[in-house]
């Protein structure tokens, strides 16, 4: 059992700073967060973490809407289902919908300004905590196992790698956010042209909002690409002022 100290170091390791990183580091893991995202077959297991951030963006406004989870599937072929009971129209629908393809950017914003405050050890035990509240209402087997093994990683760094892995495996995986919510977004329409996914977030949204399906993909691409901007602008603070270049 914990002592009271043990307890104060814990909460002060959680809410503490940690040091700058190396700038360079900064650098290279958005190198490496890209080539994960360009690569294909990195991008084939990669994607997962992605669809992960996706459906739990379902799922968090449904709930903030007052819907009713009933549950969330991933699969292996890196596809997901989030299931929610409600009004089958209106606003909060709406929102539910558009919440998926935004989500992993919007994740990664989150991930970078708090980077940018040097709080590493508390962006990995939050990734921790929203992994084992997702992982309630998981619905199929691949999802549980999915779910664990990512919140194994990312307990494991947290709790046992030195700083320097912390902070090179929180970057990686912001930078990795941060790109990995383009790239879907171009499939999704990549897909539709060829007369595919015709009951994907952008169709449902059409069909609930009189408003072009290519309308939605846009509003996606939109925030997708100034989330990356944003959060790119955040994370570069950390290796701009050590290279010497202008903020």
């Amino acid at each position: 059992m914990l002592s009271i100290d043990g307890v104060t170091d814990l909460w002060d390791q959680l809410l503490g700073a940690q040091p700058d990183p190396p700038g360079m580091l900064v650098l290279l893991t958005a190198v490496a967060g890209f080539l994960a995202v360009a690569v294909r077959p990195v991008w084939r297991v990669a994607r997962n973490a992605v669809t992960i951030a996706h459906e739990g963006g379902h799922a968090l406004i449904a709930l903030l809407t007052g819907r009713r989870l009933r549950g969330i599937r991933l699969e292996f072929d890196t596809s997901g289902l989030t299931l929610s009971a409600g009004r089958p129209t209106g606003l909060g629908m709406i929102l539910t919908l558009l919440g998926g393809y935004i989500a992993p950017s919007l994740v990664g914003v989150l991930g970078a300004w708090l980077l940018g405050g040097n709080r590493i050890t508390l962006l990995l035990w939050l990734a921790v905590v929203l992994l084992l509240l997702m992982l309630i209402n998981i619905r199929n087997l691949f999802g549980v196992v999915s779910l664990l093994v990512t919140g194994a990683i990312v307990f494991a760094v947290s709790w046992y790698a030195e700083p320097e892995t912390q902070a090179a495996f929180a970057y990686a995986g912001v930078w990795f956010l941060l790109f990995g919510g383009v790239r879907p977004v171009f499939e999704l329409q990549s897909l539709r042209g060829r007369g595919r996914m015709r009951d994907s977030d952008a169709d449902q949204l059409a069909r609930l909002t009189h408003l072009p399906a290519l309308f939605w993909v846009g509003v996606f691409l939109v925030v997708n690409l100034f989330a990356l901007l944003s959060g790119a602008f955040l994370l570069a603070g950390q290796w701009l002022p050590e290279s010497g270049l202008p903020l």
